[in-house]
């Protein structure tokens, strides 16, 4: 009977601290990279648009991202310049590629590769 009075279940100091780490930089991750994220569907929704609504021309459709832009504020990682702008099957596809470089921690940094494409 005393052997099981002195039984202790629960966490120890060192794993709370282990946890909270874990949980800790898994938020800075999440915080950091969820902009980045936000931007790109946004890129990926005015590619979309200017696809369908299409231009006659590929200066017409840049300019016409350029003015999407201008109403979207958060898209800041591409330009029209950086759009690729080609013809499959009487369509016009518009596609684009990027990289973006998230600083975590003064030494270490995190780099994502967005690509996308109009369908």
């Amino acid at each position: 009977m005393a052997a099981r009075r002195n039984d202790q279940r629960g966490i120890t100091l060192f794993g709370l601290m282990f946890w909270a780490i874990v949980v800790g930089f898994a938020a800075l991750i999440t915080m950091r990279v969820l902009p980045t994220v936000n931007e790109y569907l946004t890129i990926q929704k005015a590619v979309k648009k200017i696809a369908v609504e299409g231009g006659g021309t590929v200066p017409e459709i840049r300019n016409a991202f350029e003015k999407q832009k201008e109403i979207e504020y958060s898209i800041q990682s591409i330009s029209g310049k950086d759009l690729v702008i080609t013809k499959e099957n009487d369509k016009v596809v518009v596609s684009f590629a990027y990289d973006k470089e998230i600083e975590l921690m003064k030494p270490v940094y995190l780099l994502i590769k967005y690509e996308g494409r109009s369908k």
